[in-house]
C-alpha cells in the first residue's frame, strides 16, 4: 500500500457538488481508502480569467493500485462527471482529479507526471496539501510545510470543511 495525494477541482455546474460528488466516487475505488480530505477552497482560475473560480481540496489517499490504474480510475470518474477534454489547458471544467503525488515515486511518461508539474507552484494544490500533510516532504527532499510558507496565497480563501 502506498499514499498518493490527488488535487480536486471544479468550476462548472455546481463546483462543490461536483467535488463532493467525486470524494463519494473515489471512496469507492477497490483497494484504495481516503483517510483524508483538506477543507474546500475557493482559487481563482489559472488561466483566461473570463471564467468562474475554482473549488479545490487535496485528498490523501492509501492504494495498492499502480499509478497508471489510479489515473484510469480517476479519469473514469471525470468522464462521469461530464469532463470534456479540451485543447485550451486551462479553460473551465466540470471536474479536475490530478495524481500529486504517488508515494515519493518519481514518474515521467506520456499519461502521466508525478509529482504534478505545478504542484509546487499552485497555491490552490500546496495550501490544502500543507493542511492535511504539513510535514510531507516531496522526492526531491523540499517539504510542503516550507513551500506553502513561501507561495502567495492569490486570493485562496476557505470555503468550507468537508469532512
Amino acid at each position: 500500500m502506498v499514499k498518493a495525494y490527488i488535487g480536486l477541482g471544479s468550476n462548472l455546474e455546481n463546483p462543490k457538488l461536483q467535488i463532493i460528488n467525486a470524494i463519494k466516487a473515489i471512496k469507492e475505488i477497490e483497494n484504495t481508502v481516503m483517510s483524508s480530505i483538506s477543507s474546500l477552497y475557493y482559487s481563482r482560475p489559472m488561466g483566461p480569467q473570463d471564467q468562474p473560480d475554482y473549488m479545490n481540496a487535496v485528498a490523501e489517499l492509501t492504494t495498492s493500485l499502480s499509478p497508471l490504474t489510479l489515473l484510469d480510475e480517476l479519469q473514469k470518474i471525470e468522464n462521469q462527471a461530464g469532463r470534456v477534454r479540451k485543447d485550451n489547458r486551462w479553460g473551465p471544467r466540470i471536474l479536475d482529479l490530478d495524481i500529486l503525488l504517488f508515494d515519493n515515486h518519481v514518474i515521467d511518461s506520456e499519461r502521466l507526471t508525478v509529482p504534478h508539474y505545478g504542484l509546487k507552484d499552485r497555491e490552490f494544490v500546496l495550501l490544502p496539501l500543507h493542511e492535511i500533510a504539513p510535514r510531507l516532504c516531496l522526492p526531491d527532499g523540499e517539504s510542503i510545510e516550507k513551500l506553502s510558507q513561501n507561495i502567495p496565497a492569490n486570493g485562496l480563501k476557505i470555503h468550507s470543511q468537508l469532512s
